[in-house]
């Protein structure tokens, strides 16, 4: 039997970066080509024919509402899970833990934007080595200082991983796109059910078993107004 594929779409941010812009609109739907981020992801979790979607809110939240109550005759089937305190990008995940089992799971943030197709990150999940739980989105930064840096073995495999430091070893950076399945959410539960930060409380405790992805496309996370900016531009050009 084919496994389904649901994806968490982590969307609750307050978007304190990039306000006054994010004063009245949620960072979800702030727009690119016109277009709000939170659709932006919605087209790229059809065209792999994802089954169910959940996607978490907080802030702003009878706004996301509205506009995924206009999106509800896609395939794919929207669940929303409301927060009235933030639970955190692992929390979320653990609050949510039996959502997703027996299936492909995929953890997005939605403040990203990308032009990749994940397709391509699925397939490398499926040839992933025996002995690891989960596989991530890795891309070149130009802003290695911001984000969170992966140093790899030669198979792809995270021996070692810098979340935000002053003096990055490199340029390679954790796109926090995630693919797994039950033997991950198994032993997140098991091992770290009161976890919060998935960068800072579960990724150090899976170097060794995190396979990597590679993309050499466009990934931008929309936390300033200059990346804001930028990813508009390409967006534009794309077109």
């Amino acid at each position: 039997m084919k496994k389904s594929i649901k994806c968490l779409l982590l969307s609750a941010g307050l978007g304190t970066r990039l306000r006054p812009l994010t004063l009245e609109i949620p960072k979800c739907l702030v727009e690119i080509n016109n277009k709000p981020l939170l659709e932006h992801w919605l087209d790229k979790l059809e065209m792999i024919n994802v089954d169910n979607v959940l996607i978490n809110t907080h802030y702003l939240s009878e706004k996301v509402d509205k506009f995924l109550d206009s999106q509800q005759n896609r395939s794919i089937k929207i669940n929303k899970f409301y927060e009235q305190k933030l639970y955190g990008t692992a929390g979320t995940l653990i609050k949510n833990y039996n959502f997703f089992l027996n299936s492909i799971c995929i953890m997005i943030h939605s403040d990203n934007f990308t032009n990749m197709n994940l397709l391509d990150l699925l397939n490398a999940h499926q040839e992933r080595p025996s002995n690891c739980l989960i596989t991530m989105l890795t891309f070149k930064t130009n802003d290695p200082k911001s984000c969170g840096i992966v140093e790899t073995d030669k198979r792809g495999i995270v021996q070692y991983f810098h979340e935000k430091v002053s003096d990055p070893p490199g340029d390679i950076a954790n796109g926090a796109i995630y693919v797994f399945e039950d033997d991950f959410l198994n032993w997140l539960i098991k091992n770290h059910q009161n976890a919060k930060d998935f960068s800072k409380e579960v990724i150090p405790y899976l170097l060794g078993n995190i396979y990597t992805f590679h993309t050499d496309m466009h990934y931008i996370d929309i936390g300033t107004n200059k990346k804001l900016k930028e990813a508009r531009l390409i967006s534009q050009k794309q077109d």
